[in-house]
């Protein structure tokens, strides 16, 4: 009888001991209101479980009793979504402004931007170093994707490309960036003649890496991206194949009766819609996307308006990055009151292209510019501010984010660790207190982010700012 007894009790033992015995994990979000990235669904009081930067389980609060973790995030009423990839950032400015560069990196984190990826410039050493020890945990800062000096012709006006006269110098330079195990390639067209252009775009993509890059105005559009360009840097360019005179302007351009500056005016006046979703409609078919960078025209048309002297952002900029934002503002302030004109025109009808574009079904990513040179746009801040313009000019807060969330892996080819929050995708995560579903700016009321198996609360993500406007303050 007593054995009859004893058994139950040790069954029930063992089965409470089944029961405490919690996986273990590093971070675990709770109550959190999930958005699907690809159709805007929001899941309720979902919970997240994170381990080395994997999220290994998802589902309702039940999960807490199999898991347990030393940072726990009660995120009750606030909207979680993947962290915002800024697809167009540059470093450079030269060594000596390697350390100011270097300091920019948490300020990315602070703003909710959880990946970069670096269009070139001349600190590429630097990035591929940084981009090693952010990936190894030994560096704050955003996962950056780098495409390394970029492809350019001879007497560039840019420092730091890899300069190319020649189809055997082009294919070295291809050599050296395989070297350097580079994430893209990046070609723009300052010095570099259109046949070797077109040269560089196909050898690359026989060697299997994606490119994208600035356009020849001397080619059309749609022969780029024939020849196999994956993105368009800019949306100017997307202003010209939406001209009803794109092949005259080509023409005129290769001939020298018209540079690219004196061809822009020529452009906007000729924009025409069924031209433009013709082209475009080409664009998507080749899947050639566009990372528009509206941000930068902004700021520069309106420049005559607005003060950027004041910017409480200036405030985490190093003075040698500060200087550097001189010569955009004093060649601006040169412009006559018609440029002044055009240029406000301009900057509207480029933006108001959006809709086309999406219609079109071209990959809108989302990229900002932001770095040495670009004056006023601010790292960070500034891809919140192009998501803005992004809403502003047609795009709906959904097709925003996705710009910003999903169009960036889709390019690099790392949709399946990115895009979403679900099982076994990399945890880069930011937390919201308000819907930006239903305003994209909404982006803006940070609360936390995980990067790199990292929780920032809002109070770690000022503390990153307060970081930087120290390290000027000390300059």
């Amino acid at each position: 009888m007593k054995l009859i007894l004893i058994l139950p009790i040790t069954l029930i033992l063992a089965a409470c001991n089944q029961v405490t015995q919690k996986q273990q994990a590093d971070i675990i979000i709770n109550h959190a209101n999930v958005i699907n990235m690809m159709t805007g669904q929001i899941t309720a009081n979902q919970s997240i479980v994170i381990k080395n930067s994997t999220i290994v389980a998802r589902g309702g609060n039940e999960l807490n009793l199999r898991y347990s973790a030393t940072s726990q995030i009660d995120a009750s009423g606030q909207y979680v979504m993947p962290g915002l990839w800024d697809m167009h950032v540059h470093f450079g400015g030269g060594e000596q402004l390697i350390t100011e560069n270097k300091q920019l990196l948490p300020l990315y984190l602070a703003y909710g931007i959880t990946t970069v990826r670096d269009a070139a410039a001349d600190l590429s050493e630097s990035v591929l170093q940084w981009r090693e020890q952010i990936n190894q945990g030994t560096l704050i800062g955003p996962t950056i994707y780098t495409s390394g000096p970029k492809l350019e012709g001879k007497d560039s006006i840019w420092p730091g490309d890899l300069e190319v006269e020649t189809s055997a110098e082009m294919h070295a330079a291809i050599d050296k960036l395989e070297a350097m195990n580079v994430d893209f390639i990046k070609i723009t067209d300052s010095a570099l003649t259109p046949q070797l252009y077109l040269q560089a775009v196909k050898e690359v993509k026989k060697r299997g890496y994606q490119i994208s890059g600035h356009i020849p105005f001397s080619l059309s559009v749609t022969d780029v991206s024939n020849a196999g360009l994956d993105a368009i840097e800019h949306m100017t360019y997307m202003l010209k194949a939406a001209a009803d005179n794109e092949q005259e302007i080509s023409a005129k351009v290769k001939s020298g009766i018209l540079s690219y500056s004196s061809a822009l005016p020529i452009i906007t006046e000729h924009v025409d819609k069924a031209t433009a979703m013709k082209k475009y409609r080409v664009l998507a078919k080749n899947n050639t996307a566009v990372v528009p960078t509206l941000i930068g025209g902004q700021i520069t048309a309106y420049i005559d308006e607005n003060d950027h002297q004041q910017d409480e952002y200036l405030n985490y900029l190093g003075k040698g990055l500060k200087a550097t934002y001189q010569w955009r503002v004093d060649r601006a302030n040169k412009d006559t009151p018609e440029q002044i004109t055009q240029r406000k025109e301009r900057f509207i009808k480029t933006a108001k292209l959006l809709p086309w574009v999406q219609q079109a079904g071209v990959s809108i990513i989302a990229g900002t510019d932001a770095g040495f040179l670009n004056s006023y746009i601010y790292p960070g801040l500034s891809l919140h501010q192009e998501l803005a313009i992004f809403s502003d000019y047609g795009l709906t807060p959904l097709q925003t984010l996705q710009s910003a969330t999903i169009a960036g892996p889709k390019f690099l080819g790392k949709t399946q660790q990115f895009t979403s929050l679900e099982v076994g995708k990399v945890a880069d995560i930011i937390i919201l207190a308000r819907n930006p579903l239903v305003d994209i700016r909404n982006t803006q009321s940070l609360q936390g982010v995980i990067s790199h198996n990292r929780y920032y609360n809002k109070k770690a993500l000022e503390h990153l700012k307060l970081q930087a406007k120290q390290f000027v303050s000390s300059q």
